[in-house]
This record gives C-alpha cells, structure tokens and sequence, in this order.
C-alpha cells in the first residue's frame, strides 16, 4: 500500500508539471503574438499616408482584374428585362388605384 501511495504521489506531481509546462507554452505563445503585433504596428507607423494609399490602389486593382463581366449582349437583355418590369408594376399598381377611387367614388 505504501508502493501505491508513491506511485500516486509521482503520477500526481508529473501531471502538475504537465499543466504547468502547458501553461508556459500558452504564456510564450501569447507572448509572440503581442510581439509580431507590435512590429506590424510599427513597420504602419512608419509608413506615409501616401505609401498606404499606393497599396490599397494596387489591391484594388487586383481584385479588379479578377472579376467576371458579364458580356454586353446579356446586360442588354437584363436591362430590358428589368425596365418592362418596372413599367409592368407601374401600371398594375396604377390600375390597381384606379379601382380602389372608382370603388370609392361610388359610395360617396
């Protein structure tokens, strides 16, 4: 028995310093995260406000380049799609209107 007391002493105290090995690997990790974030920090800082926009313009670019445009013959027929709707809704609403003032002119 007094065996088994020792071996669960030494499992015990292996596994505290496990956690606390862990909790060191957890602290220099933090550590190294806040320390790249402050060279970033400081490598923007330094740079002129021209300089940023010079890059931003270029990632736009870039972005721009990789979008898909719809070909010209296909935005014809969604234009024209979308206007005889927009007419199509009109007059449904404008006779819709129409009916409700006739409905309206009668009771008065």
């Amino acid at each position: 028995m007094a065996e088994d007391k020792k071996k669960k002493n030494v499992k015990k105290q292996d596994e505290k310093k496990n956690v606390t090995k862990k909790n060191d690997a957890k602290k220099k990790d933090t550590k190294k995260k806040v320390n790249t974030a402050q060279t970033n920090k400081k490598t923007e800082e330094k740079k002129s406000l021209w300089v940023k926009f010079r890059i931003f313009c270029h990632g736009v670019k870039s972005e721009f380049e990789k979008v898909h445009w719809t070909p010209k013959s296909d935005m014809v027929k969604y234009s024209i799609a979308t206007i005889v709707f927009i007419i199509f809704c009109s007059l449904f609403f404008y006779g819709i209107d129409v009916i409700f003032a006739l409905i309206q002119s009668l009771f008065n």
